[in-house]
This record gives C-alpha cells, sequence and structure tokens, in this order.
C-alpha cells in the first residue's frame, strides 16, 4: 500500500516500527516509576539495555522528539519519555512547529476560537 507524502511528516508505518522497536519498547518502560529513575541514573546503561542504536542514542541524548519521530519512535511513546524531563505535549508541538511553547500555546488558543 502506497502512501502520499506529507511533507515535513514522518509517517508511522510497518517499516518505522521496526526501526523504532527498540526505542519504544525503552519508552513503554517508563510505564513504572523504577524504570524512571533508573534512566535518570544511568541513561547510557539503560539505553544500552534496549540496544538502541546510534541515531536513536543521540536522539535521546538530544531530548529531541523530532529526531525521535524519525528515529522510528511513536508519539505516544514517545509521551512517556518526555513526561521524564517535565515536557508535555505542547513542548512537542512546539518542537515540531519550530516555534516557543508560547507561541505554539497561542495557535492552539487562536485555532480554538
Amino acid at each position: 500500500m502506497h502512501h502520499p507524502e506529507i511533507p515535513g511528516t514522518t509517517l508511522f508505518d510497518g517499516r518505522m516500527a521496526r526501526k523504532g522497536y527498540a526505542l519504544n519498547k525503552m519508552c513503554f518502560s517508563f510505564n513504572e516509576a523504577a524504570n524512571r529513575e533508573a534512566f535518570v541514573r544511568d541513561e547510557d546503561a539503560y539505553c544500552a539495555r534496549y540496544g538502541l542504536n546510534a541515531q536513536q542514542r543521540e536522539a535521546i541524548r538530544a531530548r529531541n522528539v523530532l529526531q525521535l519521530i524519525e528515529a522510528g519512535g511513536n508519539a505516544y511513546y514517545l509521551a512517556k519519555f518526555a513526561g521524564i524531563f517535565g515536557l508535555d505535549m505542547q513542548d512537542i508541538g512546539a518542537q515540531q512547529t519550530g516555534t516557543t511553547r508560547e507561541a505554539f500555546q497561542a495557535r492552539l488558543n487562536a485555532a480554538a476560537r
């Protein structure tokens, strides 16, 4: 099945799911507080335990959600990673649109009117 190209969007399909399996599995583990604490204590060891590749590891290090999506990350699982650092979906939206959190919130508020 061919999907149309959406400029600026990384499509999460079967290929990306396979590519991001280790990353998404790690992010899913953050449902448990003990795992979040272990990650914060020794991030490199935690990423190694899940077998993240260099692209995924660099995106984690940079806290860059767009890079994580390009590395096969699924937004629902990445939200668990972002939550460790006090980021929420509005912070992620700001990253995706290349604006500040405040500008992104203003855009959402304007769209809601």
